[in-house]
């Protein structure tokens, strides 16, 4: 059977991971179906994460932050969201995990409606932890101006790994 491959891909219940197993190559130059971590491609390997992938998210229109006169200086506000929920841009499976959003006011406090709205506005988006964190840190910044703030991102575990991410403003000179 020309242009026709059998090959057996197996999904790990528990981490989700695919894995293929290929049949003994019939190509003696190499040319044909390759694979790599679940990606097939003829001729040659495809990379398994693009610039696509990277830059997922990080634009994704979400509801807008809302601000209200802070009234008292010199005083630190934490919130917390356990049930943070986004999308793994490459896989399209669920992200959970628990966002604690740290800052010292200026002039504007964070409206928690709003917080949530925007919150909520992650649930369909494909964005990289990483990433996720880091534009909740720009659009906080962006709408209340604070003296400085840390985005927290701590989530569960997925393939035996758990991811904390933690962001600041201001940034540190290292970073």
């Amino acid at each position: 059977m020309k242009g026709r491959y059998r090959i057996k891909v197996f999904l790990d219940a528990r981490s989700h991971h695919l894995s293929v197993q290929e049949p003994p190559s019939h190509h003696a130059n190499g040319v044909g179906p390759h694979f790599r971590g679940g990606v097939i491609e003829w001729g040659r390997a495809m990379p398994l994460y693009t610039e696509r992938h990277a830059k997922a998210g990080i634009g994704a229109k979400l509801p807008p932050l809302e601000c209200w006169p802070n009234q008292y200086p010199g005083y630190e506000v934490t919130i917390e969201i356990p049930e943070f929920t986004s999308v793994c841009p490459r896989t399209g499976l669920p992200d959970f995990g628990t966002i604690r959003i740290r800052y010292c006011p200026r002039r504007w406090c964070l409206e928690l409606k709003s917080l949530k709205g925007y919150v909520n506005g992650y649930r369909n988006v494909g964005i990289f932890q990483e990433n996720a964190a880091n534009r909740i840190l720009k659009d906080v910044v962006a709408a209340a101006k604070p003296v400085w703030a840390v985005v927290t991102g701590e989530f569960n575990v997925r393939g035996g790994m758990k991811t904390i991410v933690e962001a600041r403003f201001p940034r540190s000179r290292r970073g």
